[in-house]
């Protein structure tokens, strides 16, 4: 019997994805960044509408405020980092619209034909000319609805409207400690050998295909990836101790351990090293593979088999110049770590010290596990992998 999904439940599954993207996601900010927004927006058309009201003609009372400022106010306040709401987006893009829509106003008799034209060709412009900014379709539309056949509309209100709410938003944002304008950087060249698990090109690529306006400026974006992989590494590794990645109840030998068992042992466990422990299982040294060819003369490569044999094989001598027993041979410096250490501390010991077993004690300083290389990338790999 097929378990594949039937269509139904495709279409269903489709549909009740598409529903749940008109839910609202809440906003990552907190109850102070509220306050601060909106106090500046309403800071911001205060500005604004007590100096136009000054300066206005008495003879057109109505329009010395126009309402898409309402929208800019949003954006330079509550999101000044915005490439959208940068004083050249607000500005370029409220007088680009204005002109356009004048220029509709005037041309085009329909009003609903010069309605979608203006705000058509408005956007066209502000992506030519680099100041996209989502109210200015408002601001040319407005000019339609107006009938405003003078460009004068374009100067006063839309142009000093825009001037007064952005000299707001530089004296607010700073004075609360939000830069504006936001440093928009141009890009860096790709970097030859990138830090992070991504360089420039590969951001560059990533939005080259993704293919949209996005509203968050470039480098905020790039900061913001790399805080969540940061982040993301300190909840996977950040954690991590010695005590999660370690072979528990290791095998170890004593000092007196003869040779021949010693030997037997790590081949018999396909293991590499061995902990050499006292009475009360605390470390006294370790011996590895490499302690036996050195004894039995590694620079040496022929024969290095039977000489191993030979070294581990005892003469049955009361007295004896040759090794027999481990301790004789161990190397009695090492490097052990707690079993609360932070696993990613080891990571230096194995690629600059050249560890490559790393003993693992508990508070007593009794051996309760050993990591290998091996364990170290094992577990690194599954915090990282997908």
């Amino acid at each position: 019997m097929s378990s594949d999904p039937q269509p139904t439940d495709l279409r269903m599954a489709r549909f009740k994805k598409f529903a749940l993207s008109f839910l609202a996601v809440p906003l990552q900010v907190d109850a102070r960044e509220r306050w601060r927004a909106f106090m500046g927006a309403a800071f911001g058309i205060l500005i604004t509408a007590l100096v136009s009201s000054v300066l206005v003609d008495t003879a057109l009372p109505s329009t010395w405020l126009v309402a898409p400022m309402g929208a800019s106010a949003v954006l330079v306040f509550a999101v000044p980092a915005s490439p959208m709401a940068q004083p050249w987006s607000v500005l370029g893009g409220h007088l680009i619209s204005a002109l356009v829509g004048v220029t509709c106003a005037i041309c085009i008799t329909d009003p609903v034909l010069a309605a979608s034209i203006s705000v058509g060709v408005a956007i066209a412009l502000m992506f030519s000319l680099r100041c996209l900014h989502p109210p200015g379709g408002a601001t040319a539309l407005l000019a339609v609805i107006l009938h405003a056949t003078s460009y004068r509309f374009a100067l006063f209100p839309v142009l000093v409207n825009s001037l007064l709410l952005v000299s707001a938003g530089v004296l607010y944002n700073n004075l609360t400690g939000r830069a504006y304008p936001h440093a928009q950087r141009p890009v860096p060249p790709p970097e030859p050998a990138p830090p992070a698990r991504f360089s420039t090109a590969d951001m560059d690529a990533a939005l080259a295909h993704y293919n949209q306006v996005l509203d968050v400026s470039r480098d905020d974006l790039q900061e913001l990836l790399h805080l969540a992989e940061a982040a993301s590494y300190q909840r996977n590794l950040g954690e991590l101790r010695c005590a999660d990645i370690m072979s528990r109840d290791p095998v170890a030998v004593q000092f007196g351990t003869s040779l021949s068992e010693a030997w037997t042992l790590m081949r018999q466990r396909r293991i590499k090293a061995l902990p050499v422990i006292d009475r009360q299982q605390r470390i006294v040294g370790i011996v590895t593979a490499a302690d036996f060819f050195r004894q039995a003369g590694l620079d040496e490569h022929s024969g290095l088999g039977d000489r191993v044999r030979e070294l581990i094989k005892s003469d049955g001598l009361s007295s004896s110049q040759r090794p027999e027993v481990v301790g004789q041979i161990m190397t009695r410096r090492v490097r052990v770590a707690g079993a609360r250490r932070h696993a990613l501390e080891l990571v230096e010991l194995f690629s600059q010290d050249g560890h490559t077993h790393i003993p693992i004690i508990d508070e007593e300083n009794r051996l309760v596990g050993i990591v290998t290389k091996s364990d170290l990338v094992r577990a690194l790999f599954r915090a990282v992998k997908p």
